[in-house]
């Protein structure tokens, strides 16, 4: 009688692990990310320097990255959305949230409540790991890459930067993508002017266009 109470258990506890999503699992760091570190030791040094700040909270930071893609296509197509949530998740190692039409609009078929994107928002330590990779292996992957456009300012210390295929991120296999798609990356700062932010992403190691 025991060793089926006991059985039970086991397979409860294997459904329960099975269950849980590989995205709430808890990560240990021995360290903090490499970005973050250069942020706290160089980064803010050169900011001071640069700009001559007098109280430690004038210096900007980045607080969040979000990466949305919109799928007018999942109209049509709902199966469409499935694929774009399973890249985003490879991508960020995040559980992605699916976006809704706010608004019915006829000429497009669309009605409010209708799946038509899905974006992810990274804050803290996996934002940092995200911005390194964007950096260092995705930009420099795009096809006859010049620099990005320092215009995807918005006047209050955020860019965004816009992505034409979502395959120069090394975690996506071409073979395995049922289409190109492009996506928006936000980089949403404290920084009270667009001269503080671009400097900022610019001491980060943004690529930006001369």
């Amino acid at each position: 009688m025991m060793m089926a109470k006991q059985d039970s258990k086991q397979k409860a506890d294997g459904a329960k692990s099975k269950g849980k999503s590989k995205f709430q699992e808890k990560i240990v760091r021995k360290e903090p990310p490499r970005l973050l570190q250069q942020y706290n030791e160089v980064i803010t040094k050169k900011l001071v320097e640069e700009f001559q700040f007098k109280n430690v909270m004038e210096i900007p930071k980045i607080t969040k990255i979000v990466i949305n893609v919109g799928l007018g296509e999942a109209i049509q197509n709902p199966k469409m959305l499935e694929s774009v949530v399973e890249e985003l998740q490879l991508i960020t190692g995040r559980k992605v949230v699916v976006t809704k039409a706010k608004k019915s609009i006829a000429n497009y078929k669309l009605r409010a409540g209708m799946k038509i994107g899905a974006m992810v928002t990274l804050r803290r330590e996996a934002m940092y790991e995200f911005l390194d990779r964007l950096i260092t292996f995705a930009l420099p992957r795009t096809r006859d890459f010049k620099g990005i456009p320092s215009r995807g300012f918005d006047g209050r210390g955020n860019y965004s930067l816009g992505i034409r295929e979502q395959i120069i991120f090394p975690e996506i296999s071409y073979d395995k993508i049922e289409k190109i798609r492009g996506m928006n990356i936000t980089i949403v700062t404290t920084a009270k002017s667009d001269d503080h932010a671009r400097a900022l992403l610019r001491h980060f190691g943004m690529p930006f266009r001369k």
